[in-house]
Protein backbone atom coordinates (compact mmCIF):
# COMPACT_ATOMS: atom_id res chain seq x y z
CA UNK A 1 0.00 0.00 0.00
CA UNK A 2 2.90 2.29 1.05
CA UNK A 3 4.52 1.42 -2.51
CA UNK A 4 1.01 2.29 -4.05
CA UNK A 5 0.89 6.02 -2.66
CA UNK A 6 4.75 6.34 -3.19
CA UNK A 7 4.11 5.73 -6.91
CA UNK A 8 1.52 7.89 -7.18
CA UNK A 9 3.49 10.50 -5.35
CA UNK A 10 6.36 10.61 -7.79
CA UNK A 11 4.12 10.54 -10.65
CA UNK A 12 2.10 13.50 -9.60
CA UNK A 13 5.00 15.85 -8.48
CA UNK A 14 6.56 14.33 -12.45
CA UNK A 15 3.50 16.23 -13.94
CA UNK A 16 4.31 19.41 -12.52
CA UNK A 17 1.49 21.88 -11.34
CA UNK A 18 -1.93 22.01 -12.21
CA UNK A 19 -2.55 24.39 -14.84
CA UNK A 20 -5.34 26.57 -14.38
CA UNK A 21 -4.94 28.50 -17.80
CA UNK A 22 -7.53 28.22 -20.76
CA UNK A 23 -6.24 25.82 -23.29
CA UNK A 24 -5.51 28.01 -26.70
CA UNK A 25 -7.35 29.68 -29.04
CA UNK A 26 -6.99 28.65 -32.27
CA UNK A 27 -7.51 31.75 -35.02
CA UNK A 28 -10.82 31.06 -36.94
CA UNK A 29 -10.13 31.52 -41.10
CA UNK A 30 -12.29 34.75 -40.92
CA UNK A 31 -10.00 36.85 -38.57
CA UNK A 32 -7.34 38.56 -39.92
CA UNK A 33 -3.87 37.26 -39.20
CA UNK A 34 -0.56 39.10 -40.27
CA UNK A 35 0.52 39.07 -43.50
CA UNK A 36 4.32 38.37 -44.62
CA UNK A 37 5.54 40.28 -47.29
CA UNK A 38 5.94 37.75 -49.68
CA UNK A 39 2.88 36.91 -49.42
CA UNK A 40 2.11 40.82 -50.39
CA UNK A 41 4.74 40.57 -53.45
CA UNK A 42 3.09 39.87 -56.72
CA UNK A 43 4.36 36.44 -57.97
CA UNK A 44 7.81 36.62 -59.77
CA UNK A 45 7.11 35.00 -63.43
CA UNK A 46 9.05 32.33 -64.12
CA UNK A 47 11.54 32.19 -66.24
CA UNK A 48 11.35 30.87 -69.67
CA UNK A 49 13.03 27.64 -70.46
CA UNK A 50 15.44 27.88 -72.77
CA UNK A 51 14.56 25.58 -75.68
CA UNK A 52 16.34 23.10 -77.41
CA UNK A 53 17.29 24.67 -81.28
CA UNK A 54 16.38 21.87 -84.52
CA UNK A 55 17.97 23.54 -87.65
CA UNK A 56 18.14 22.37 -91.11
CA UNK A 57 21.24 21.30 -92.55
CA UNK A 58 20.89 23.33 -95.68
CA UNK A 59 20.46 26.79 -93.28
CA UNK A 60 24.01 26.34 -91.01
CA UNK A 61 27.19 26.04 -91.43
CA UNK A 62 29.53 24.11 -88.96
CA UNK A 63 31.79 27.17 -88.89
CA UNK A 64 28.18 29.19 -87.46
CA UNK A 65 28.76 27.02 -84.47
CA UNK A 66 32.64 26.77 -83.91
CA UNK A 67 33.71 27.84 -80.01
CA UNK A 68 29.80 28.69 -79.52
CA UNK A 69 27.63 25.49 -79.64
CA UNK A 70 27.77 21.32 -80.23
CA UNK A 71 25.98 19.51 -82.76
CA UNK A 72 24.68 17.18 -82.83
CA UNK A 73 23.78 15.84 -86.30
CA UNK A 74 21.27 13.59 -87.67
CA UNK A 75 21.46 12.19 -91.00
CA UNK A 76 18.93 10.00 -93.09
CA UNK A 77 18.01 9.40 -96.26
CA UNK A 78 14.45 10.73 -95.86
CA UNK A 79 12.22 12.05 -93.34
CA UNK A 80 10.12 9.36 -92.80
CA UNK A 81 13.04 6.65 -91.77
CA UNK A 82 12.56 5.21 -89.05
CA UNK A 83 15.28 5.86 -87.04
CA UNK A 84 15.58 9.23 -88.08
CA UNK A 85 11.66 10.07 -86.60
CA UNK A 86 12.81 7.87 -83.27
CA UNK A 87 15.85 10.24 -82.63
CA UNK A 88 14.16 13.68 -83.35
CA UNK A 89 11.22 12.21 -80.70
CA UNK A 90 14.06 11.49 -78.19
CA UNK A 91 15.48 14.96 -78.28
CA UNK A 92 12.56 16.97 -78.07
CA UNK A 93 11.47 14.96 -75.02
CA UNK A 94 14.14 15.48 -72.72
CA UNK A 95 15.93 18.59 -73.89
CA UNK A 96 16.59 20.46 -70.49
CA UNK A 97 20.14 18.47 -70.64
CA UNK A 98 21.09 19.00 -73.93
CA UNK A 99 20.11 23.25 -73.67
CA UNK A 100 22.36 22.68 -70.77
CA UNK A 101 25.68 21.41 -72.82
CA UNK A 102 25.13 24.10 -75.61
CA UNK A 103 24.01 21.24 -77.75
CA UNK A 104 22.42 22.58 -81.51
CA UNK A 105 20.54 19.55 -83.31
CA UNK A 106 21.29 19.51 -86.81
CA UNK A 107 19.02 17.51 -89.35
CA UNK A 108 19.42 16.39 -92.70
CA UNK A 109 17.46 13.78 -94.42
CA UNK A 110 17.71 14.98 -98.01
CA UNK A 111 20.80 13.44 -99.51
CA UNK A 112 20.18 15.42 -102.90
CA UNK A 113 20.75 18.98 -101.41
CA UNK A 114 24.48 18.30 -100.52
CA UNK A 115 24.30 20.44 -97.18
CA UNK A 116 28.02 21.15 -96.08
CA UNK A 117 27.23 18.69 -93.36
CA UNK A 118 27.18 16.22 -96.01
CA UNK A 119 29.88 17.16 -97.52
CA UNK A 120 32.03 16.88 -94.83
CA UNK A 121 30.85 14.43 -92.84
CA UNK A 122 29.89 11.62 -95.24
CA UNK A 123 27.25 9.60 -93.87
CA UNK A 124 25.79 6.25 -94.93
CA UNK A 125 22.05 6.13 -94.05
CA UNK A 126 20.75 6.88 -90.62
CA UNK A 127 23.63 8.20 -88.64
CA UNK A 128 24.39 10.46 -85.43
CA UNK A 129 27.28 12.35 -84.88
CA UNK A 130 28.34 14.26 -81.60
CA UNK A 131 30.51 17.37 -82.57
CA UNK A 132 32.64 19.33 -80.05
CA UNK A 133 32.93 22.84 -80.01
CA UNK A 134 36.04 22.75 -81.14
CA UNK A 135 34.78 21.67 -84.56
CA UNK A 136 36.14 18.08 -84.22
CA UNK A 137 33.68 15.01 -84.34
CA UNK A 138 33.47 13.04 -81.26
CA UNK A 139 30.91 10.19 -81.64
CA UNK A 140 29.31 8.55 -84.85
CA UNK A 141 26.50 6.69 -84.34
CA UNK A 142 24.55 4.32 -87.25
CA UNK A 143 21.29 3.92 -84.11
CA UNK A 144 19.37 6.31 -82.43
CA UNK A 145 20.51 7.23 -79.22
CA UNK A 146 18.92 8.60 -76.23
CA UNK A 147 18.99 12.08 -74.20
CA UNK A 148 20.92 10.48 -71.33
CA UNK A 149 23.06 8.81 -73.68
CA UNK A 150 24.08 11.78 -75.61
CA UNK A 151 24.67 13.91 -72.46
CA UNK A 152 27.07 11.35 -70.91
CA UNK A 153 29.00 11.25 -74.13
CA UNK A 154 29.30 14.90 -74.17
CA UNK A 155 30.54 15.10 -70.38
CA UNK A 156 33.23 12.95 -71.05
CA UNK A 157 34.84 15.31 -73.24
CA UNK A 158 37.84 17.20 -72.45
CA UNK A 159 35.86 20.53 -72.98
CA UNK A 160 33.19 19.24 -71.08
CA UNK A 161 35.59 19.00 -68.39
CA UNK A 162 36.72 22.09 -68.65
CA UNK A 163 33.34 24.14 -68.60
CA UNK A 164 31.98 22.06 -65.41
CA UNK A 165 35.45 22.58 -63.63
CA UNK A 166 34.60 26.74 -64.62
CA UNK A 167 31.54 26.20 -63.01
CA UNK A 168 32.86 25.32 -59.78
CA UNK A 169 31.02 21.82 -59.96
CA UNK A 170 33.89 19.43 -59.83
CA UNK A 171 36.90 20.07 -57.11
Amino acid sequence: MKLKLLIAAMLTAAMGPAREAPPPEIPSQTEARPVSPEELAPPQPQPARPELRILSATDTRPEDFLWNARPVVVFADTPDDPAFREQLRALAGRNGALVERDVVVITDSDPQSRSPWRQELHPRGFSLVIIDKDGQVKQRRPLPWDVREISRAIDKLPLRRQEIGRAGLLP
